[in-house]
């Protein structure tokens, strides 16, 4: 059986003393590819790296997540562009998107860092729309509203990363060919659960966000590509559809969004 990790956030601080561990896990749980999202200018550079030091298995997501806005200046903005506007083909297949990005008012308190965090979320748009690359998107309490933006932009492939509410916005979502991704909270909330069922199978992709930690049977462990098998079986019971098949469509559905096909 192959199982992927479609968000994992390799390149944070967390996880460098114990890279070796969690690619070890992923490696022997059967995980054949996993999405290193990257949050700022430091850690999209260490995505690539790692992207590169496990070719066929790590790939690279490139951007600036929302929390950063109250760090970041409009120079480093412009410096993780232009980073990623020069890429030189070394790379190849390696780097499949443009994200995390997005939009989280928890994070923008203030209305000059909201009009910044809206300013960076539309650069790293319009920086997938260039590049013709998927966009992985962070969007708690704010799903309705990027779904509105999104129609101003012509972009090649779009991801919901973690989905939670409203509820009401999938059928959109998937009929304009959106994908969204969900991981262990699948296991012991019932929002995440709903979701689940709501969501065509075809249009899922699971993840563990890690290192994000968990409740639940995750509770007090560290966050691996491990618990992506646990989640697809939760996924299987759901749609009353059996493991394999499961996780054959989820592993098809990674490779038409992200155009790669693991080693």
């Amino acid at each position: 059986m192959k199982f992927v990790d479609a968000h994992i956030h390799l390149s944070d601080p967390e996880y460098l003393p114990i890279i070796d561990k969690i690619i070890e896990d992923a490696k022997r749980c059967e995980v054949v590819a996993l999405v290193s999202n990257s949050m700022d200018l430091e850690t999209s550079m260490r995505s690539l790296e790692l992207a590169k030091q496990y070719a066929g298995l790590v790939f690279a997501a490139l951007g600036i997540h929302p929390w950063n806005v109250q760090k970041i200046s409009e120079k480093e903005l412009n410096s993780t562009i232009e980073f990623i506007k020069n890429l030189n083909d070394e790379f190849g297949k390696s780097f499949v998107a443009i994200g995390e990005v997005g939009l989280d008012a928890m994070y923008t308190m203030k209305k000059e860092l909201r009009n910044f965090q809206r300013k960076v979320f539309h650069e790293m748009l319009k920086l997938a729309e260039e590049l013709s690359l998927p966009v992985i998107i962070h969007s708690r309490g704010t799903s309705v509203e990027i779904a509105e933006i999104l129609t101003s932009y012509n972009l090649k492939k779009v991801l919901f990363h973690w989905f939670s509410t409203p509820r009401e916005l999938l059928p959109k979502l998937v009929e304009r060919g959106y994908y969204i991704t969900e991981g262990p909270p699948v296991l012991y909330s019932k929002r995440i659960r709903e979701n689940v069922k709501a969501v065509p199978l075809e249009n899922l992709l699971t993840e563990t966000d890690g290192p994000v930690r968990y409740w639940g049977p995750f509770k007090g462990k560290t966050t691996t590509p491990a618990f992506i098998p646990m989640v697809v079986e939760e996924i299987a019971k759901l749609k009353g559809l059996n493991l394999a098949e499961t996780a054959l469509q989820i592993y098809n559905n990674f490779i038409k969004f992200f155009e790669v096909e693991p080693f």
